[in-house]
């Protein structure tokens, strides 16, 4: 069954359940929208359903920052209380606060 509305919001801080690592939502794919290559590199007993929703994320762990491409069951909402330090942040939200980026455009 596929599901149509997303848990998480642009501009919200997220963690992932197993990997050591959060990020800030900036976009959200209804499905998976990515490779096959992409989704048969998963291993298959951690393989996500593709019926869900997928967040790209500014992401950041102890040594890098990335691009990251996570299945909502995969996340939790992250209440560090602390922001991501992702160099790209600017260039799509406003400043930090109450636990959320603001968009620095409308969206349509």
């Amino acid at each position: 069954m596929l599901k149509t509305q997303a848990k998480y919001s642009l501009g919200q801080v997220v963690r992932h359940k197993r990997h050591p690592f959060r990020g800030v939502v900036f976009d959200v794919d209804p499905r998976f929208n990515n490779t096959e290559e992409w989704y048969q590199s998963i291993p298959e007993e951690l393989r996500p359903s593709k019926d869900q929703p997928y967040y790209h994320l500014l992401a950041e762990n102890e040594t890098s920052y990335y691009i990251a491409y996570v299945s909502e069951q995969n996340l939790l909402p992250d209440t560090s209380g602390e922001p991501v330090d992702h160099p790209d942040i600017a260039d799509l939200f406003g400043p930090f606060r109450d636990g959320q980026y603001p968009l620095h455009f409308q969206l349509n």
